[in-house]
């Protein structure tokens, strides 16, 4: 793999190559899409819900909790108006007590700010607690239909593989993978790409055992033409 640079956008893939990729990976994620209560919605409240809890936590785990919670707080009044020792035990099972801290002061915070409707700013977001980059661009691009693209681990794997390109060591900090990121979503529907990528990084382009024998994209990436 090669180090991409700022200065060097030369290093980043080429028009006729990410349009082949963008193809064949909404192809893919037509066809295999995992089914997510958060992925039916798009009320601002419930995805800022979903989002905070889906943070180091994988979705099969996170996804009766959501319906759990959403039943508890259906509103975000309900949430800022809750006990916070009630909203932990309701997010127990997934560890990390400050989420729920986190999330009841975002409620308050956006009953106090923004009326009690989720921002769509994104530095609006970013300032609310426990939001960082990925959580306010996947809240932008799936609730208000804003063309963000998202990286998190998986999305940063399938992009360097493809395209034979090499981030820092952490991912989710990596401007120029952030860049690349930018670079290879569509102008539109940007929320279901995203999706697609996650799905794909989940599924095929996985970590360890990666399903190249199955992969649409395999016959260009630069990855497994050198394994």
């Amino acid at each position: 793999m090669k180090t991409i640079t700022k200065s060097n956008p030369s290093d980043y893939p080429s028009p006729a190559r990410i349009k082949w990729f963008r193809q064949h990976l909404s192809a893919w994620g037509i066809v295999n899409r995992r089914d997510y209560p958060w992925r039916r919605t798009t009320d601002s409240y419930h995805l800022l819900v979903a989002e905070s809890l889906l943070q180091k936590t994988d979705a099969d785990t996170v996804a009766p909790i959501y319906e759990l919670f959403l039943e508890h707080y259906p509103t975000i009044q309900d949430l800022a108006a809750a006990n916070l020792d009630d909203v932990a035990k309701i997010l127990k099972p997934l560890g990390l007590f400050f989420r729920a801290e986190r999330l009841q002061q975002s409620a308050e915070i956006i009953i106090r700010l923004y009326d009690g409707k989720v921002p769509q700013d994104q530095k609006q977001l970013l300032k609310l607690p426990g939001i960082g980059d990925y959580t306010a661009r996947a809240i932008g691009s799936q609730a208000f239909n804003q063309p963000l693209a998202v990286l998190d681990a998986n999305v940063a794997r399938i992009i360097e593989r493809f395209f034979g390109l090499q981030g820092e060591r952490v991912k989710s900090r990596c401007k120029i993978l952030w860049g690349a990121a930018d670079l290879i979503a569509p102008k539109t529907d940007v929320g279901t790409w995203n999706l697609a990528l996650l799905d794909f990084g989940a599924l095929t382009c996985k970590a360890q055992s990666p399903d190249c024998e199955h992969c649409p994209l395999a016959s260009k990436c630069q990855w497994n033409s050198h394994r």
